[in-house]
């Protein structure tokens, strides 16, 4: 069983880091215009901008309930989305990125600690394990990553 666990942890390793069959997340955000940042095309749900800041507060929030026994649940869709169309500036969007990078990185970590079990179910849950919680990250960054893709093509246009 070790070396299925030890697969199975660097298999999330690299789901997480959303390499392999797409763009990774630095390379879509780090040169993305940021005269586009704030637009938003006709029909388009959301801006890069609402997109990136959307991912970094979903993702801080499950990492925060993956390793806090004393985690408070949200208020969704307000505390998941930023109040506004655009990021206030250059440095807005920089930190973003930075904050993502960095709880994504604490994701990692976490999951490659063979002291946390992959399996066991978080006792301030409702059955939820390091596992899913590991793989909701992937899934739902690799889902935004994708529409800020889409959305720089469209804009870039």
């Amino acid at each position: 069983m070790p070396d299925q666990e030890s697969s199975l942890r660097k298999h999330l390793d690299n789901l997480l880091r959303m390499e392999g069959a797409h763009l990774s997340f630095a390379e879509a955000v780090a040169s993305f215009p940021a005269a586009l940042r704030g637009k938003k095309p006709k029909g388009a749900p959301h801006t890069a901008w609402q997109l990136l800041e959307h991912m970094r507060l979903a993702q801080e929030d499950i990492l925060d309930f993956s390793r806090n026994p004393d985690y408070r649940e949200r208020k969704f869709p307000d505390d998941y989305w930023p109040g506004t169309e655009a990021p206030p500036s250059d440095d807005a969007w920089q930190n973003s990125v930075k904050q993502f990078e960095k709880d994504l990185k604490a994701m990692q970590k976490l999951v490659a600690d063979a002291g946390h079990d992959l399996f066991a179910r978080f006792p301030h849950g409702q059955g939820q394990t390091l596992l899913r919680e590991a793989l909701l990250v992937a899934d739902h960054n690799a889902y935004h990553l994708g529409q800020i893709v889409f959305l720089r093509k469209i804009l870039e246009a």
